[in-house]
């Protein structure tokens, strides 16, 4: 059923802004029954104060999570569109500012949930500037965060590519997407243990070393890559249907990408190369040969694009990455001040759970002080000097950032993120507005926005 109001009738409770408010007996009311949107459109008449609303979400399986569309229409045709958001607020900022720094780690890397690492390295790189040991972080370390941001980048443009394609009718290209991105998982749990929510990115390096036979598992997925991606190209590239839609459809040229903050293959669509791994490198990005994927239509075919081209270059630094890997066989993985990286001497058991054995009998057989320093860093953490930090990194839908708030304690005073999704969603109404109403299905998803990262 698709209710009209007046814009002018009496309100009961709140006033919703974008609908306004009214008794359901009053005005018009249209049952829909399979005809034809333009027979409804023709009954509202030329009554200039009656206008059709529609809430796209948050339940609609398009909006990308659980995002909420207030859609204006007139017949097929979107003159307004608003967001509304909030609907997966989970309060993980404020819940980080009652947890250790390390632990703060196992909260952050639960917001944009398709790109858990590129969460916990943008977090964990403010606390080790705060901490002034970035020069201190092992090499290894380093080329192990690149290689899983870069195996996350390409998982989370998998998801994108098959979400879009899903809801424009491409279900082979949504199977196809997943089919793929279950390899990737597949990597993250062989290295870390989990598909998601890894926390394995800590202040000083990362929580345990590869294990046996992970550059192999590594090497074999690129291989593998290299012939199932030329597949999307082949099915999406030049597919007359697939263009029709997304050509032309969203589009957002760069100074209106600059006006708004936009960020990532959005930006990059309008033909602007900006991308933080070049521009501001860190983590060792500058030592990697990779190029700025771009294109030059500023729509969401042009997204699509971007996404398609960065998977590649994805895979180029992700062999780089497994070849230094090669070399650096028993290298450390975390800082050497025990005060800081006692997280990387945890591993799991034979049992699947506790510690090493020889870690616990070193703590405690051998070394008292070394059972005091375990239980006060596991208990309290250790202490930041007071600061401020924000580091921004590019994550796979643009500029994600932490700005660490510290004020000399064992836990973080405040931690805010700018998150990629939530700058990019201001986009909404100006890809949708004056488009058609399925074309804003095709906008909002060449955005890729995750809730749990505009929410958080």
């Amino acid at each position: 059923m698709v209710s009209t109001s007046s814009t002018t009738g009496g309100s009961v409770g709140a006033e919703d802004v974008y609908a306004g408010s009214s008794e359901t007996s009053d005005g018009k009311v249209f049952t829909v029954t399979g005809q034809d949107w333009d027979s409804i459109a023709e009954g509202l008449g030329e009554a200039a104060e009656e206008r059709i609303v529609v809430n796209m979400g948050p339940q609609h399986p398009s909006t990308h999570g659980v995002l909420r569309l207030i859609l204006e229409m007139e017949g097929e045709t979107v003159t307004e569109a608003r967001c509304g958001i909030g609907y997966l607020h989970t309060g993980i900022e404020k819940n980080m500012e009652f947890r250790s720094w390390t632990q703060g780690v196992t909260f952050c890397t639960r917001m944009d949930y398709l790109s858990p690492f590129h969460n916990e390295a943008a977090y964990v790189l403010s606390v080790e500037r705060l901490l002034d040991i970035e020069d201190d972080v092992p090499e290894k370390a380093q080329v192990m965060r690149v290689l899983l941001m870069e195996l996350n980048r390409i998982s989370s443009h998998l998801v994108a590519i098959a979400t879009g394609g899903m809801e424009i009718g491409a279900l082979t290209v949504m199977t196809m997407g997943f089919r793929e991105r279950e390899l990737v998982l597949d990597l993250f749990e062989l290295i870390t243990g989990l598909r998601m929510n890894h926390a394995f990115v800590r202040p000083g390096g990362v929580a345990q070393d590869l294990p046996p036979g992970a550059l192999e598992e590594i090497r074999s997925f690129i291989a593998l890559m290299k012939k199932r991606l030329p597949e999307y190209a082949a099915m999406c590239n030049a597919n007359p249907i697939f263009k029709r839609r997304l050509e032309g459809v969203g589009h957002l040229d760069l100074e209106g990408c600059l006006a708004l903050g936009m960020t990532g293959p959005v930006l990059r669509s309008t033909g602007y190369a900006w991308d933080l791994r070049k521009t501001q490198p860190y983590c060792g990005y500058e030592d990697y040969e990779f190029d700025v994927q771009t294109w030059d239509t500023a729509d969401s075919y042009g997204r699509f694009r971007v996404r398609l081209g960065e998977m590649w270059e994805s895979l180029r630094i992700v062999e780089q990455a497994a070849d230094r890997l090669a070399g650096l066989e028993g290298a450390p993985v975390m800082v050497a001040d025990k005060k800081i990286g006692w997280p990387s001497q945890l591993a799991i058991g034979s049992d699947g759970m506790g510690n090493s054995l020889d870690h616990i009998k070193h703590i405690m057989g051998e070394s008292m002080e070394a059972l005091i320093h375990h239980f006060k860093l596991v208990t309290e953490g250790f202490k930041v000097p007071a600061g401020q930090a924000y580091v921004p990194i590019e994550g796979p839908r643009g500029e994600l950032g932490a700005h660490v708030v510290s004020d000399g304690g064992t836990r973080p005073f405040r931690v805010h993120f700018r998150d990629p999704s939530f700058t990019n969603l201001q986009a909404t109404s100006v890809m949708s507005e004056g488009g058609q109403v399925a074309d804003v299905i095709v906008a909002i998803a060449s955005i890729d926005p995750v809730m749990g990262g505009v929410d958080r």
